[in-house]
């Protein structure tokens, strides 16, 4: 096991690969950030520094994704969570508050399912419990098949448009180029593997009212990837749970409106 050492851009290996992360802040239990695809740890800087000095706060580069190697050919939602657990047993954290944006909520929704007692609360960000439908399934093995044959960038481009508003691919440029830079980062590998991730995930909505954990749920008003209508049967399905809607943010709400993500994210762990 390693040292345990706080503070930005660490590494050690897990199981078989390196994995990169932040860890800041103290408290007894962490909240650990887990990103979306195709992003990297960077995407949480904002809420890693807004709770450094009130809370322990972890960001981990999901394998394969910034900083963290990915060893294997396949990788899958089921392996995430599994990365995931050993990453919390290398640093003896036997509990923690799980956040996942997007796929990060995949993967907290599917290591909450299969490991419920390591977790005491749950936050999900512009996410949703289904599994893909056969259309949405086929579109994504056509996403593989266009970056395959060189349409990597073009991807890339498309997808960035997707997750700001329009208000904020004008008026927020800086954060536009910068979550452009992350994604272009990602290799073909990576962005094909995750898709392939995506598309093969198993659905969580059926064992949403299991789920008996402090549970909040965050969405953009204006999300298109995820739609909000997604956030409120989640909110519906799993008893006691918060939602909150994030106005003037798409599916990156985190990024696109930092102080009233962190806001709800502050009033909710308050309660805990």
């Amino acid at each position: 096991m390693a040292t345990n050492v706080k503070g930005f851009k660490l590494t050690r290996t897990i199981h078989d690969f390196n994995v990169s992360y932040d860890d800041v802040g103290e408290g007894r239990v962490p909240i650990i950030f887990l990103h979306g695809y195709p992003f990297d740890k960077s995407t949480w800087r904002q809420q890693l520094t807004f709770l450094q000095t009130s809370h322990r706060a972890i960001a981990v580069d999901i394998r394969g994704y910034g900083g963290s190697e990915d060893p294997q050919k396949e990788l899958s939602i089921d392996l995430f969570a599994e990365d995931l657990i050993r990453f919390m047993d290398d640093l003896s954290i036997e509990t923690a508050i799980i956040c996942g944006l997007s796929m990060g909520g995949y993967i907290a929704l599917n290591t909450q399912k299969r490991f419920p007692d390591r977790f005491s609360a749950m936050i999900l960000c512009d996410t949703q419990c289904n599994a893909d439908s056969p259309e949405g399934k086929q579109k994504r093995y056509s996403t593989i098949d266009s970056i395959n044959s060189g349409g990597a960038a073009d991807f890339c481009e498309g997808f960035l448009q997707k997750v700001f508003t329009k208000q904020s691919l004008t008026h927020k440029l800086d954060v536009v180029e910068a979550l452009r830079a992350v994604i272009a980062s990602a290799s073909d590998h990576s962005l094909t593997a995750g898709l392939v991730a995506l598309a093969e995930r198993s659905e969580s909505c059926s064992t949403l009212k299991d789920v008996a954990i402090p549970t909040l749920i965050m969405c953009g008003q204006e999300d298109e990837v995820t739609p909000l209508a997604q956030s409120v049967f989640m909110h519906e399905q799993i008893k006691g749970s918060l939602l909150h809607v994030i106005d003037d943010a798409g599916h990156v709400s985190n990024l696109e409106q930092p102080d009233a993500f962190n806001r709800q994210l502050k009033a909710f762990l308050a309660t805990l």
